[in-house]
């Protein structure tokens, strides 16, 4: 008996240790890879998580793991895929020109020639939010104010300075120019600590709903001739309009301009990885754009074309001709 139950033993410890070199082999095939976001408060985060959560569904199918990455939004999404540290980041289509083309901001004469579209998303208007006591009512009313402009590596901050310079500003104009990241500026302005803050995102957004649930707010129309020039020289800007009504205190629709948001990558991703990304996205469509208020405008042709300016990953490519859409 003694016999039989130490070979049984053993047995069972050669059974576990095939077992757990299975699951380790298992686990050593899968590929791992990141999608940076923003800030939590933001769209690009749950937009991030929303596609990975597609794509882990059928992980076993195709062995890829993705984890979403919350960071400082757009431009650090962009130069972390350019040094390898991420595989797919959410981007601003502005800012996704830019880096392809070395034409603005931190990417003048820095072209990033790697870089490549997958789809685009949600539209994002150029946001200004003022306290209804600050007496702010138009862009203009801003001078000698406390604004929070955003912080440094955001695409918000980048759009809020490539607006001072259509409009002749610095940030030495306001009283105070703090640099406060999207998912601390709401409080912030119903605190008094600034007059306005501003935000280039999808709506309806938790960070706006949460100023204008919380204080007297009011959203700022952002138009005029300096708007109008800078959209005439730049494709990759829109006029966007905040519907009234979806926020508290703001029944009047808000004149605006805005950019989309992208998602990018790097041409040196495997073309499986973002071919299965895209897939995911694109198979599961209906399911996607539940996931967030942002995506309910989306339209599977227009993602494959709007607002992208960076040639298309090959991965890309392929499941859009595979599925008729290009």
């Amino acid at each position: 008996m003694k016999k039989l139950t130490s070979l049984s033993f053993a047995a069972a410890l050669a059974f576990g240790g095939l077992a757990l070199a299975d699951g380790t082999a298992a686990q050593a095939q899968q590929k791992f890879f990141t999608i940076g976001t923003g800030g939590v408060t933001g769209v690009y985060y749950p937009a991030g998580g929303a596609i990975c959560r597609l794509v882990n569904a059928d992980r076993k199918t195709h062995g890829l793991r993705c984890s979403v990455e919350s960071t400082g939004g757009s431009i650090y999404n962009i130069n972390a895929i350019a040094q390898g540290e991420m595989e797919i980041g959410v981007a601003q289509s502005d800012w996704q020109y830019h880096s392809y083309n070395g034409s603005g901001g931190p990417f003048e004469g820095k072209p990033i020639k790697q870089i490549r579209a997958m789809f685009s998303l949600h539209p994002e208007p150029f946001t200004v939010l003022a306290r209804k006591d600050s007496g702010i009512k138009t862009f203009d009313d801003m001078k000698g104010k406390r604004v929070n402009v955003g912080n440094p590596g955001s695409g918000q901050r980048a759009t809020m300075d490539v607006v001072l310079k259509a409009k002749g500003w610095t940030t030495a104009d306001f009283s105070l120019a703090s640099e406060l990241k999207p998912a601390e500026q709401s409080q912030a302005l119903c605190d008094n600590k600034v007059d306005a803050i501003i935000y280039t995102v999808g709506h309806p957004n938790g960070s706006i709903q949460e100023a204008t649930t919380s204080c007297e707010t009011v959203l700022v129309n952002v138009d005029g001739p300096a708007i109008d020039k800078l959209l005439a020289e730049n494709p990759y800007y829109s006029k966007a309009t905040i519907p009234g009504g979806m926020y508290t205190g703001n029944p009047n629709d808000v004149t605006t301009f805005g950019v989309g948001a992208t998602v990018v990558t790097s041409a040196t991703v495997s073309e499986d990885v973002v071919y299965q990304t895209v897939k995911a996205v694109f198979e599961n469509f209906e399911d996607f754009k539940k996931l967030h208020p942002a995506f309910g405008v989306l339209d599977k042709k227009g993602m494959t074309m709007n607002a992208l300016s960076a040639p298309l990953h090959d991965g890309a490519a392929k499941y859009y001709r595979e599925a008729g859409l290009m």
